[in-house]
């Protein structure tokens, strides 16, 4: 049998199955996978000291932290890591360890406003190289330069508001700006664009870029955060600048003259501290942030959205994420160190979706075609109902439903006192008002009135004698309390409830009288003045 010449042996357009795929690694959320992955535990677990400060070395081969806990820097290393050994601080409280750009050196604040300058490469040693003495009050920021290699300089900031750039070897200040702030400063960082750039945050609620060429003359931008400024942080670019304070992170673009590009508030509490989470699947960098809540949360700021958030059980006040993005660690308020370390299984899933990408084509098998809708389903009857109008489309809203109160249907019923009872048992002058003015204008609230029984009329007395003084009410309701006091005069003699009620009224009307009386002696002194004031 020949075959048809009319049609092509092979069909034109090829099936979805032969058509390369993603892998399984790209068709999830790179985010919230990556991070999921990280398998958490407790690195330290001691007495109740906070964990105020963490850091990672940013030139090491494998992680090494530096921990600010009590009166002592710890050190960890290795992978995974572990203990290798402990710098006393001369018996005060340790804060913000700072690497050197080549890991050789840590310089850390303490209490006292002392900066002390240690080995941070070799295990054995553990005196101070280098002591600097400027501040009078705690050193909350230490910070080495991180671009250009300067391994000479590092600049601090503490609790007496003063801002000193240091040359290490000699052990002297360059520059000193003694009042860079109006309160404490607590939060700095260092641009990894210039290594003379660097940026100070305080709780006058400022955030301040200083430039080291220009010494003491001033900072070279500043504006306002708007809380208390507790951590400041460099984007890797340099140009934006983000900046934690309350429950807000902002992000600042500096080139541009410090403009506000995003503002995130992802956190129920205050946020403590800032750092910079390389993603080893993709390369890319996240903002992460730690808050007293409890959370540390992945931001993409790029797309400047939130993109995960790790719930820990503790309030956090510091967080660091190793340069190679394998160690994740937090700081508690209580003296823990929560690491997260990725899953080897999530690391070899990742590089096989990397090889498997890398080829030319994957084979996969064809996805289960979606059966066709047919009116004896549920769903066909609901279909479209969550779609979107696109540009163009007509879309007819429904009139929203008005919600209308029980006195207002009882009013259309024409149900005259139950409405006024619903309206005095709900104890709202404005709406009780509002039912009586409706029955006086269908000539039906002295009606009502007569037609009460006691426990009902007792609402009505209860209702006049709490509202009767208001200004807004007083000619209406004082009005209705004399129709009620003709009409009703044996009920509220003969029941002691009641009278009780006409008490309180008697007693709200002599005090609001005594007031209007005070009021206009008031007048009559100020009249008098008033005329001489104005010839």
């Amino acid at each position: 049998m020949a075959a048809d010449a009319s049609k092509p042996f092979f069909p034109a357009a090829p099936h979805s199955a032969l058509l390369p795929s993603r892998s399984a690694a790209a068709r999830a959320s790179l985010d919230g996978s990556y991070w999921r992955a990280f398998r958490s535990s407790e690195l330290v677990s001691g007495a109740d000291f906070p964990i105020t400060d963490l850091t990672f070395s940013p030139t090491a081969a494998s992680p090494t932290l530096a921990a600010a806990w009590s009166t002592s820097l710890h050190l960890f290393s290795g992978d995974p890591l572990q203990s290798l050994r402990r710098i006393s601080v001369a018996g005060d409280l340790a804060f913000s360890p700072s690497f050197r750009c080549d890991g050789a050196l840590l310089a850390a604040g303490d209490k006292r406003g002392v900066v002390r300058v240690f080995r941070g490469d070799k295990p054995a040693t553990g005196a101070a190289l280098r002591t600097l003495r400027a501040h009078a009050a705690e050193t909350r920021v230490v910070r080495y330069p991180v671009a250009g290699g300067d391994k000479l300089h590092l600049f601090t900031a503490g609790d007496d508001a003063l801002l000193a750039y240091w040359d290490v070897p000699s052990e002297t200040p360059v520059f000193t700006v003694p009042a860079a702030h109006r309160d404490y400063i607590r939060g700095g960082a260092a641009s990894p664009a210039d290594h003379n750039i660097f940026a100070t945050g305080s709780y006058d609620r400022s955030v301040k870029l200083w430039d080291a060429r220009t010494g003491n003359s001033g900072p070279s931008l500043s504006f306002c955060h708007g809380e208390l400024v507790e951590s400041v942080l460099f984007l890797p670019s340099g140009g934006l600048l983000a900046t934690a304070g309350g429950n807000v992170v902002k992000i600042w673009d500096v080139i541009g003259g410090g403009r506000l590009v995003h503002s995130v508030e992802s956190h129920v509490k205050t946020v403590m501290a800032l750092a910079l989470g390389k993603m080893a699947n993709t390369g890319k960098t996240r903002l992460l942030s730690a808050g007293i809540d409890g959370y540390v949360k992945s931001f993409d700021f790029g797309k400047l959205k939130i993109t995960n958030s790790l719930r820990h059980p503790q309030p956090l006040l510091s967080v660091a994420c190793s340069p190679c993005g394998s160690v994740l660690v937090a700081g508690s308020a209580k003296g823990k160190i929560y690491m997260g370390t990725r899953k080897k299984k999530a690391v070899d899933e990742e590089d096989e979706g990397k090889k498997a990408s890398s080829r030319e084509i994957v084979w996969v098998s064809p996805e289960p075609e979606k059966p066709v809708l047919k009116p004896n389903y549920y769903r066909y009857f609901i279909r479209g109902q969550n779609e979107k109008a696109k540009e163009g489309d007509l879309v007819i809203e429904k009139p929203k439903k008005v919600k209308v109160a029980e006195h207002d249907k009882l009013l259309r019923k024409f149900r005259h006192k139950d409405a006024l009872v619903s309206a005095l048992a709900k104890n709202n002058p404005r709406s009780s008002v509002a039912v009586m003015e409706e029955l006086v204008a269908r000539r039906k609230l002295v009606r009502c009135i007569g037609n009460l029984d006691t426990e009902e009329l007792g609402l009505l007395l209860e209702f006049l004698s709490r509202n009767a003084t208001l200004p807004r009410y007083a000619r209406f309701l004082l009005g209705v309390a004399n129709k009620v006091l003709e009409m009703r005069e044996e009920d509220i003699r003969s029941d002691k409830k009641l009278r009780m009620h006409i008490r309180n009224l008697k007693r709200m009307v002599a005090e609001e009288i005594q007031i209007q009386h005070t009021l206009q002696g008031i007048q009559g002194m100020i009249s008098p003045m008033l005329a001489l004031a104005t010839r």
